[in-house]
């Protein structure tokens, strides 16, 4: 018989992915701790056929739907939808590319529940083994800069949310949602968490992480990377977020109050492609990589 006492709303935003592992993994799990609870998978709209049909198949497990939109309506929206069809207290956001660590991924995440919880968010794993060097950049990027203890993440604990494993209540998300009027493919995480902040929500990290997929190419990462950059100074120029909030946005600011912004500009135009095919090779630096995305962003905003 399912314990009331707890009950989570599993909430998967799915594009273009196989996400049998994951959910038969929650499934398995919640069902264990004797819960109410639902998996709800949400599809924006996939073309990859193969995808979708095997995704539907998921169905068959108690408790799990699986819904496929006509129409691709993007990242914060799709989020903001499946909070709203979710029917219990707790929602927990996954991302489909992400694998839960422990066998004991839900009950570390019940077990963090009290009274005061609002947001609680169990971190971001990498595979040991170094993957193709297609693939490099992404994973050794998630290794460097985004594999953070509970104790690293709780210093800044806002700017640490990310968006592909949290846990939080429905009555706070439903207070505060993922902006929609921003970009599809904008830096939603990030807006997101400022605005937990400016709204003294707390948030509490712990040690429950997920393992990312790496098969995302340089090319595909580099890409995406620069446009969450982009977006970033964006928000800061419609007074969204502050400048002080995430790193690159300091800097750009900085360099543009000392007028050498036009120095990493002309970095960009001169230099650009070299160092976008230093990116992709079998050992990237981190360090052009930022020189890469902030020489972008001075070049595109330069006007």
């Amino acid at each position: 018989m399912a314990n009331i006492s707890f009950m989570i709303s599993v909430l998967i935003p799915v594009h273009n992915y196989l996400i049998t592992p994951l959910v038969q993994s929650l499934h398995k799990q919640l069902t264990a701790e004797k819960i109410a609870f639902e998996i709800i998978c949400l599809d924006d709209a996939s073309t990859d056929r193969k995808f979708t049909k095997i995704n539907k198949k998921i169905c068959e497990l108690e408790g799990v739907k699986y819904n496929l939109l006509k129409t691709n309506i993007g990242r914060s929206a799709i989020r903001n939808k499946l909070a709203k069809i979710a029917q219990y207290e707790w929602l927990l956001f996954l991302d489909a590319d992400v694998l839960p660590k422990s066998e004991l991924f839900v009950r570390n995440y019940l077990d963090a529940i009290d009274s005061n919880s609002e947001v609680t968010v169990g971190g971001l794993d990498y595979v040991n083994e170094e993957p193709e060097s297609d693939n490099y950049l992404r994973w050794k990027y998630g290794r460097k800069r985004e594999i953070k203890s509970k104790e690293q993440r709780q210093l800044r604990p806002y700017i640490n949310l990310l968006g592909c494993n949290f846990f939080i209540q429905k009555k706070i998300f439903n207070t505060i949602q993922f902006n929609t009027s921003i970009p599809k493919k904008a830096n939603e995480d990030t807006l997101f968490s400022y605005n937990l902040k400016t709204n003294n929500i707390s948030i509490t990290h712990i040690e429950n992480p997920v393992y990312h997929d790496i098969s995302e190419s340089n090319s595909v990462f580099l890409k995406k990377s620069l446009g969450y950059a982009a977006s970033s100074i964006g928000f800061v120029q419609e007074n969204l977020m502050s400048e002080d909030y995430m790193k690159i946005s300091r800097l750009y600011f900085k360099l543009k109050r000392l007028k050498i912004d036009f120095l990493f500009a002309f970095n960009y135009k001169i230099f650009g492609e070299f160092l976008n095919q230093c990116l992709q090779s079998k050992k990237p630096s981190l360090l052009i990589f930022d020189l890469y995305k902030i020489s972008y962003i001075c070049y595109i905003f330069r006007n």
